[in-house]
C-alpha cells in the first residue's frame, strides 16, 4: 500500500508539473562556441537583422520597353526599398543603392533587392505579406513587385494538436490494442501504469529544467514515447504473469516468477534505451544534450514504475481483473506455425528480409543534411511566382541564401567585398556604407548556388578561407555546417562505443557472444533502413506529400538523424531482447535450436506485435504535431518500430538463428555468465 500511495503522490505532483513545465522549456537551438552560431549572434546583436534568418527577396519587373538604365529608373527602384526600411526597420540592399549589375537580370528589366527582416520566431514565420503591403503603394511607373525567399517558399499553415490531445489519442489507441490482447479488464492496467509514469517523468523534467535549459521537444518525447515504453514494459510483465498463472501459480508466487524472468528483460530493455541515448548526452550541442537527458528519464521512470507498482497491482487485484481468463498457450499456435514456416524456408526468408532492409538502407546514402533548397519548396503561389521571375531573368537562386561577413575594425569593406566577389561560386559581394556598427562593418556575399547545395557549401568553405583574420562568416548554412561537423564528425567512434557497450550487456544476458553480435548488427541494419525510409518519405516527398500535403524537403534537418538513432536504437532493441531471451530459455531446457525458435516466436510473437502497434500509434499521434521537425522525427520512429516488429523480428531473426544452428549458443569464455531473462 505504501508503494501505491508513494507513486500516487508523485503522479499528482507530476500532474501539476505538467501544467507549468512548458513555461520552463526553451526553443533555443544554441551552439555556443561554434563559429557560424557566434557569427549569427553577433549579427543579431550589432545589426538586428540577418544572420541565420534568410532575407526576403523583393523582385521588381519594369514594364516592357523600359530598363534599369533609363533616366529616373534607379530612383523608382529605390523608393519602395526606402519605405520598407523605414516602416519595418529592415536592412536592405538593391541595385538602386549599389549600382551593381549583378542585381539585374539579363533582360535589363528585372532587378531584385534583399530585405533582411528582424529575427522571426516560431515555425514557418513569413513576413512576405507585410513587406508587400508596405512596398506596393510606393511602386510607380507600371513596375510590378513580387516577394520570394526561402521562408516565403516554405511557409505552410501549421496544423496540429496539443501535447495533451496527442497523448489521449495515443492512449485510446493503446487501450484498443490491449483490450484485444487481454480480452479482459486487465487491459486497463498498462494504461494505468503509463498514467503514473508520464506525469512522474514530467515532474523530473520540471526539476531538470530548473537547473539547465531543456528543449521544448522533450515534452512530446515524454508524453508519447513515455506512453509507449510504459505500456510495452507492462505488457511484457503481465503477459509472463499470465503464463505463470496458466502453469498453476497464483498470488505472490506468480508475480515473483514473472519478475525473475520478464522483470530482468524489462531492466535490460531499459538499459539498452539508455545506452542509445548516450549518443545524445555526449554530443557537444546543449539543446541535443538536454533532449538526451529528458529521454533517459523516460525508460528510467517507466522501469521503476513497472518493477514496483505493477507487481503490487497484479498481486492484489490482477486475478480479479483478468476476467474472462484466456490461456496464453492457446494464443501462441499461430505464431509457432509461422516460426516453423520460417525455419522451413530459412534461406529465402533470410535473403528477402535482408534484401529489403539493404534496399532501404541504400536510400540513406542520399541523405542531405541542412536547409531545404528552393526546388523542394512551394510549386505555386506568390513566392513561387517571384522565384520564377528571377529564373526567367537568369538571376541565380543563390540570391535566396546570401551570407553576411562581419569585418573587424580597420578592414576596408569595399576592398574586401571586391576580393570576395572574385571567388569561384560567388555572384557578387556588396558593402553599403551604412552597414557599420560596434566598430565593425558588414559585407553581404551572394553565392551563385544556394548554400543548401553541395556547390553552395563549397562556396562557404572558400569564403571562410578568404576572409581576413578576425572576420566572421554568418548565415544559416554556415551554422548548419558547423553543427554537422560537431555532431557527426565523431559519430563513428560514438557508434562503436555504443555497440561495444550493448554487446557486453547482451552477451552477459544471453550468455552467448554470437547472439549479442547478431542483435547489434541487426539493430544497426534496421536503423540504416529506417533512415533510408525517412529520406524517401521526407527528403524526396514520396510520403510527405500524399499523407501530410507537404512537399519533399530536399534535405533533412541536421539534428533529426541523430535523434532518430539515439531513441530508436534502444526502442528497437527491446524486441530483440524479448525474443532472444525466450529462445535462450527454451534452448536451455530442450537443447534444440528449432524448438527454441518455435517457442521463442510462439510466446513473444503476439507480445511483440502488440507492443509495436502501441508504439506505432503513439508515434502516429506524435506526427500530428504542427512542427515539421517533430513530424519527421515521429515518422522515423514509427517506421523503425514497424520494420523491427515485422521484417526483422518476425522474419530475419528466426531465419538467421535457424541458419546458424548450434553456433548461436556458443558461450565463449566462462566469464560470460548470467541468468536467463
Amino acid at each position: 500500500m505504501l508503494v501505491v500511495l508513494a507513486w500516487l503522490a508523485l503522479a499528482v505532483m507530476g500532474g501539476f508539473a505538467t501544467i507549468g513545465v512548458g513555461d520552463r522549456l526553451t526553443e533555443d537551438l544554441a551552439q555556443p562556441g561554434r563559429p557560424g552560431y557566434e557569427a549569427n549572434q553577433a549579427i543579431h546583436r550589432l545589426y538586428g537583422t540577418g544572420g541565420d534568418d534568410p532575407p526576403l527577396v523583393a523582385v521588381i519587373t519594369l514594364p516592357a520597353g523600359r530598363t534599369v538604365d533609363d533616366p529616373g529608373t534607379r530612383a523608382l527602384i529605390a523608393r519602395p526599398f526606402a519605405v520598407a526600411a523605414a516602416a519595418m526597420r529592415v536592412r536592405v540592399v538593391s541595385y538602386a543603392d549599389t549600382g551593381d549589375r549583378r542585381f539585374v537580370g539579363a533582360d535589363g528589366r528585372t532587378t531584385f533587392g534583399l530585405v533582411f527582416t528582424e529575427p522571426t520566431r516560431g515555425m514557418n514565420a513569413d513576413l512576405s505579406g507585410p513587406l508587400l503591403r508596405v512596398m506596393r503603394p510606393a511602386m510607380t511607373g507600371g513596375a510590378t513587385l513580387r516577394v520570394t525567399g526561402l521562408e516565403a517558399l516554405a511557409a505552410v499553415e501549421a496544423r496540429g494538436v496539443s501535447v495533451l490531445a496527442e497523448t489521449l489519442i495515443g492512449g485510446v489507441g493503446a487501450l484498443v490494442v490491449l483490450a484485444f490482447v487481454f480480452g479482459s479488464v486487465l487491459a486497463l492496467v498498462p494504461v494505468l501504469v503509463a498514467a503514473v509514469s508520464i506525469p512522474v517523468t514530467f515532474l523530473a523534467v520540471y526539476g531538470l529544467a530548473g537547473v539547465t535549459d531543456v528543449h521544448m521537444i522533450v515534452q512530446f518525447i515524454v508524453a508519447l514515447i513515455g506512453l509507449g515504453v510504459a505500456i510495452d514494459y507492462s505488457l511484457l510483465l503481465i503477459t509472463r504473469w499470465r503464463e505463470e498463472r496458466a502453469l498453476g501459480y497464483e498470488g505472490d508466487d506468480a508475480v515473483m516468477r514473472a519478475l525473475v524472468t520478464a522483470g530482468r528483460s524489462v531492466v535490460i530493455s531499459g538499459a539498452t534505451v539508455g545506452i542509445g541515448l548516450i549518443a545524445m548526452v555526449v554530443i557537444p550541442v546543449p539543446f541535443l544534450r538536454s533532449i538526451g537527458y529528458g529521454g533517459i528519464l523516460v525508460p528510467l521512470v517507466s522501469v521503476a514504475v513497472v518493477l514496483t507498482l505493477l507487481p503490487v497491482l497484479l498481486a492484489k487485484g490482477g486475478a480479479r481483473l483478468d476476467r474472462p481468463r484466456r490461456r496464453p498457450r492457446a494464443e501462441a499456435w499461430r505464431w509457432a506455425a509461422w516460426a516453423r514456416g520460417v525455419i522451413r524456408f530459412r534461406w529465402p526468408a533470410l535473403i528477402a528480409s535482408t534484401g529489403l532492409l539493404a534496399a532501404l538502407g541504400c536510400a540513406a546514402f542520399g541523405l542531405q543534411l541542412g536547409q531545404p533548397t528552393s526546388p523542394s519548396l512551394a510549386g505555386s503561389g506568390p513566392a513561387y511566382e517571384g522565384l520564377t521571375e528571377l529564373r526567367r531573368a537568369g538571376i541565380p537562386s543563390g540570391v535566396l541564401t546570401p551570407l553576411d561577413v562581419i569585418l573587424p575594425a580597420g578592414a576596408d569593406p569595399a576592398a574586401e567585398a571586391a576580393r570576395l566577389a572574385s571567388l569561384p561560386g560567388v555572384a557578387t559581394a556588396v558593402a553599403p556604407p551604412a552597414w557599420r556598427g560596434g566598430g565593425t562593418s558588414l559585407i553581404t556575399v551572394i553565392p551563385a548556388d544556394e548554400t543548401g547545395t553541395a556547390a553552395g557549401k563549397d562556396t562557404i568553405t572558400r569564403i571562410r578561407g578568404a576572409v581576413p583574420p578576425g572576420a566572421q562568416v554568418a548565415g544559416e548554412a554556415a551554422q548548419s555546417m558547423d553543427f554537422v561537423a560537431a555532431v557527426y564528425g565523431a559519430f563513428p567512434v560514438m557508434l562503436a562505443l555504443i555497440a561495444i557497450m550493448t554487446f557486453l550487456l547482451l552477451a552477459r544476458t544471453f550468455r552467448s557472444p554470437v547472439l549479442a553480435i547478431k542483435a547489434v548488427v541487426l539493430n544497426l541494419l534496421s536503423l540504416a533502413a529506417t533512415l533510408g525510409a525517412v529520406v524517401l518519405v521526407w527528403q524526396y516527398g514520396y510520403g510527405s506529400a500524399p499523407i501530410w500535403g507537404l512537399p519533399g524537403m530536399g534535405a533533412i534537418p541536421e539534428f533529426i538523424p541523430a535523434m532518430i538513432f539515439a531513441f530508436l536504437y534502444g526502442l528497437s532493441m527491446d524486441y530483440e531482447v524479448f525474443i532472444l531471451a525466450r529462445m535462450r530459455e527454451a534452448y536451455d531446457r530442450t537443447a534444440d535450436t528449432e524448438e527454441a525458435i518455435v517457442v521463442g516466436i510462439g510466446r513473444t510473437g503476439r507480445l511483440v506485435t502488440s507492443a509495436a502497434l502501441i508504439l506505432f500509434l503513439a508515434f502516429a499521434s506524435l506526427a500530428a504535431a504542427p512542427q515539421p521537425e517533430i513530424k519527421i522525427f515521429a515518422t522515423g520512429l514509427g517506421i523503425g518500430v514497424l520494420l523491427d516488429a515485422t521484417v526483422v523480428r518476425a522474419l530475419l531473426v528466426p531465419a538467421l538463428v535457424a541458419v546458424m544452428g548450434r553456433w548461436n549458443w556458443v558461450t565463449g569464455r566462462r566469464g560470460l555468465r548470467g541468468g536467463t531473462p
